[in-house]
């Protein structure tokens, strides 16, 4: 395997090639199937110590510049020439490589739709934040509002945090309580804490 990259902040076993990281970063848009920001895409890579940034960065570039990707919707996705690259290439990528990445990019992914489609509205009071969290059912249809009173910004960001990393299962969560049905709350605490 070609070395032809910088290798700093990346862990063995990460990218050391060019073509390799654009052949990732193929796999990972391709994968996603939607749009990922050069800081997701930044993050998927760093945050797995996959490639180094300032190669990330090029390969961004060139992979733009060969039309293998678009910038739409405040994001990178694929054209099929960057689709079929990544289906006739990724096979050449180490397995754990493609693995962590691709589970970083669907989680990035999954946090991004959950910010798109729900929202949390933070106001500072005179004794700490009320919290309002709205949960979206499409279509500019809102299921369900919650709100409630923290003592602090910081605890206020918390309770944003935890939100936008799964509305639903909150959703399903506040729906059990509230009508009592018990296999709701059951499911939601069993999958809680298979995570923990």
């Amino acid at each position: 395997m070609e070395r032809d990259a910088f290798t700093g902040g990346v862990e063995p076993g990460g990218l050391w090639s060019k073509n390799d990281i654009r052949i990732l970063i193929c796999y990972i848009l391709a994968s996603v199937n939607g749009p990922l920001s050069r800081e997701d895409i930044g993050q998927v890579l760093q945050g797995r110590a996959l490639a180094n940034y300032f190669e990330s960065g090029e390969a961004l570039a060139a992979l733009e510049d060969l039309g293998h990707i678009v910038q739409e919707g405040g994001g990178y996705t694929c054209t099929p020439t960057g689709r079929e690259i990544a289906n006739r290439l990724d096979s050449g990528l180490p397995l754990a490589v493609r693995d962590k990445a691709l589970e970083s990019a669907l989680l990035l992914s999954a946090q991004a739709r959950a910010r798109r489609e729900n929202r949390v509205e933070i106001q500072q009071r005179e004794k700490g934040c009320l919290v309002t969290c709205h949960i979206a059912g499409g279509e500019g249809m809102e299921l369900m509002g919650v709100s409630l009173y923290v003592p602090d910004r910081a605890q206020a960001g918390m309770v944003e945090k935890r939100f936008y990393e799964n509305p639903d299962r909150i959703y399903r969560l506040l729906l059990a309580g509230l009508t009592g049905e018990k296999e709701f709350a059951k499911e939601f605490w069993e999958e809680w804490e298979d995570r923990t």
